[in-house]
Order: C-alpha cells, then sequence, then structure tokens
C-alpha cells in the first residue's frame, strides 16, 4: 500500500485516482501509524516552500518522516515542490528543507526573452541515469511541468533525468529510497502512469 501525504499541498486526490487505474492501493494520510505501515510515500507539493514546510510542520510531520526515510528507509516519490522540499533549502523562502539530497533549490534566471517563468506545459525528459523508476523511458516521454524553481544537485551520480528549458536542468534524482520529479505525473497521462507503476512496482531501495 502506497501512503500519499496529506499536508494540505497538491494534487492527493489525482494521484490516488492514477494509481487506482493502475491497480495499486493507497491512502491519502497524515496518520502515523498509517505512514509507518505503507510500503512506500508519496509527497506531493503544489505552492511555496516556506508554506509547505511550516505545514508539515503544523501537522507534526517532519520528525516521522526523517524517521520513516532516513531511519526506517521506505521509498519516497517526491512531486514538484515534494521534490524540491527534500533538499537543503530554497531561493523561494527562508526555512531548511529536509536536506535529505545534497543539493538546493533554486530560481528561474533567463537572459533569454522567449523562456518565460513559470515553465509551464508539456517538455521532454532524457535519461540521465539509469533506474528502476526510469525502466522503458525513451526520448517520446513527456510530462507536464509547472515550476518557477528548480533543483541543483551537488552530486551527478543523484541525477536521473534531465529537461531543456532553455538551459538544461534536473527535473529527477535518486539517492538510495528518496525519489524526486520535478514534473506532474498526475497529470501526464501514460507517460505519469508509467512512472507512478515503476515506482508502486520498486521492491526494496533499487
Amino acid at each position: 500500500m502506497i501512503a500519499i501525504i496529506d499536508y494540505g499541498f497538491g494534487n492527493t486526490g489525482s494521484i490516488k485516482n492514477m494509481l487506482k487505474k493502475l491497480g495499486h492501493e493507497s491512502v491519502i494520510t497524515k496518520d502515523y501509524e498509517v505512514l509507518s505501515k505503507a510500503d512506500k510515500l508519496i509527497l506531493p507539493g503544489v505552492g511555496s516552500f516556506d508554506s509547505a514546510m511550516q505545514a508539515l510542520e503544523d501537522c507534526g510531520l517532519i520528525d516521522i518522516l526523517n524517521q520513516l526515510v532516513l531511519k526506517d528507509k521506505k521509498p519516497i516519490l517526491g512531486i514538484c515542490l515534494g521534490m524540491q522540499l527534500m533538499t537543503k533549502s530554497s531561493e523561494e523562502g527562508k526555512r531548511n528543507g529536509f536536506g535529505w539530497i545534497d543539493a538546493e533549490t533554486v530560481k528561474f534566471d533567463f537572459d533569454n526573452n522567449q523562456y518565460r517563468i513559470p515553465h509551464m506545459g508539456w517538455n521532454e525528459v532524457s535519461v540521465e541515469n539509469v533506474s528502476v523508476i526510469t525502466e522503458g523511458f525513451d526520448k517520446t516521454f513527456r510530462y507536464y511541468f509547472v515550476h518557477s524553481y528548480y533543483v541543483k544537485c551537488k552530486n551527478q551520480s543523484d541525477i536521473i533525468l534531465i529537461t531543456e528549458y532553455c538551459n538544461p536542468f534536473v527535473s529527477g534524482f535518486k539517492k538510495d529510497n528518496i525519489i524526486g520529479v520535478q514534473f506532474h505525473p498526475e497529470k501526464s497521462h501514460r507517460f505519469g502512469k508509467k512512472l507512478l507503476d515503476n515506482f508502486a512496482r520498486m521492491e526494496g531501495i533499487c
């Protein structure tokens, strides 16, 4: 069973519906007992960095998630802002992130007026490092993005997906049981289904 973390930020219902279509059981929850019994976790996110971290704190979830992710090694997928919250910090705010990945979240800054902020719409992803989460991906895979900030990873080995928007940026990372994607698989039709199905079928730390 997959637990979708309910802290008021993210398309939890859309994620649950897509998992249901794929035949995977999931629950939207912030209850520790339910989270601890889940096989995997999904941390969604839509909104601002500081507000999301504050909401997680208000729900009493920060220490719980650190326990489940860092000590219990439960697989977790961060989506969009959820991915950014896994980094150390963000230029969007002043609060610390979880710091599970040696990375920072920074704002797009373009000299070329052709590229607008936020980066919104469909874009291709390319596989930088192969992992179980990218199984079956090729150059035709396209995902839906809505974001003004992106992740800069310190370690190249953590990067699994790259997307071009004026310049290449990290659209997916993975370190042990921790996975993040900048796009919204729940809005990305068959491409999103493939990624969520890969995550749901993961066994252990792959």
